[in-house]
C-alpha cells in the first residue's frame, strides 16, 4: 500500500510528538500541523483504515509497527536532507522546508545512494580535521 505525501506527514508528526511526549492526541497533531480538527479526524481515519495509526481507549493515537517503519523512514529522511542542505549552506529554514518537499518523492534507491554519500564524506572529514 502507497500512502500519500500528506499521510506521511501525519504519520512523521506522530512520530515527532511521541518523542517528547507518551501521549498523543489528534488535537495535538492538528495544532503541530496548522490543520483543523476535521481534517485531521479524516486523516488519522485513512491511516487507521491503512493500518498505519491505532486509538487507545483513552483516544490517544499510537503508531502500528508498520506505520512506526514508514514514520521513521520518513523521518530519516527529512533529518538527513535537512543536514545535508544546511551543509551545503543552505539557511536552517530554507534546508529543512526543501527537505519536507523532497523526502516524500525520492526512491528508497536514490536516498539510499544520498545517505551513502553523505556517510563517505563525513568520514573523509573527520579524517581532514
Amino acid at each position: 500500500m502507497t500512502i500519500r505525501e500528506s499521510g506521511e506527514m501525519y504519520l512523521e508528526t506522530i512520530l515527532v510528538l511521541s518523542q517528547t511526549s507518551s501521549t498523543v492526541r489528534a488535537i495535538d497533531v492538528g495544532t503541530y500541523m496548522g490543520f483543523s480538527k476535521p481534517s485531521v479526524s479524516r486523516a488519522i481515519g485513512l491511516l487507521k483504515k491503512d493500518g498505519l495509526v491505532i486509538t487507545d481507549a483513552q483516544g490517544y493515537l499510537k503508531l502500528t509497527a508498520e506505520g512506526e517503519a514508514k514514520a521513521k523512514r520518513i523521518y530519516e529522511r527529512h533529518t538527513l536532507l535537512t543536514k545535508l542542505f544546511a551543509d551545503l549552506g543552505v539557511d536552517e529554514e530554507t534546508a529543512a522546508e526543501d527537505a519536507c518537499r523532497i523526502e516524500h518523492y525520492l526512491s528508497d534507491k536514490t536516498f539510499d545512494a544520498i545517505k551513502n554519500h553523505v556517510s563517505i564524506y563525513g568520514d573523509k572529514a573527520k579524517l581532514k580535521k
